[in-house]
């Protein structure tokens, strides 16, 4: 019987410290089954899933937690290798000029229908042109069986007026997402 191991792991960016992981990984038999590893403001931040016999996941999970001497702060979680099934999935991409709140804003609007954030990747930039700092988000977004879309989608695009940005919201209807 399989089970996984989620960590999350921060600490200062520098070479090798996904080798560390995954050798840590490798010499328990595990497998690296997902991860969003990532640099921000010069600290490396992760989330890793890691699929391992559920006989060796003590013994995962201490090696995991002894790379703290690396200088990574880690955080282990069992969950069931066989995840509930799949929801149905959307898409969200917007983009406007940046200003405090659009997170909170957006994501108040789709926990409030019930679609909850699988993936959410944000980034501040120059815009082309003026210069001017521009917000780009795009999520990903489980929609639980029964929530019909029409009525998020109203919302959204409310609030995307308001907000006086670009925003995109579909249903993700083939399995390569």
């Amino acid at each position: 019987m399989k089970t996984s191991l989620i960590l999350t792991l921060i600490g200062p960016d520098r070479p090798g410290l996904v080798s560390a992981v995954s050798a840590c990984a490798g010499a328990h038999g595990a497998n690296w089954m997902e991860s969003r590893l990532t640099r921000l403001a010069g600290q490396f931040a992760g989330v890793v899933r890691l699929e391992v016999d559920a006989a060796a996941a003590a013994a995962l999970e201490r090696g995991l937690l002894g790379l703290g001497a690396e200088g990574l702060q880690l955080a282990v979680v069992r969950a069931d290798a066989a995840a509930a099934a799949q929801p149905r999935l959307a898409r969200l991409e917007l983009v406007g000029h940046d200003r405090p709140g659009i997170v909170r804003d957006i994501s108040a609007v789709l926990a409030r229908h019930g679609l909850s954030i699988d993936a959410l990747e944000t980034a501040c930039e120059n815009a082309s042109m003026s210069g001017e700092p521009l917000f780009r988000a795009r999520a990903e977004l489980a929609v639980p069986a029964g929530i019909g879309l029409a009525g998020v989608r109203s919302d959204l695009e409310a609030l995307a007026n308001e907000l006086m940005v670009d925003l995109d919201f579909e249903e993700v209807t083939d399995s390569a997402g």
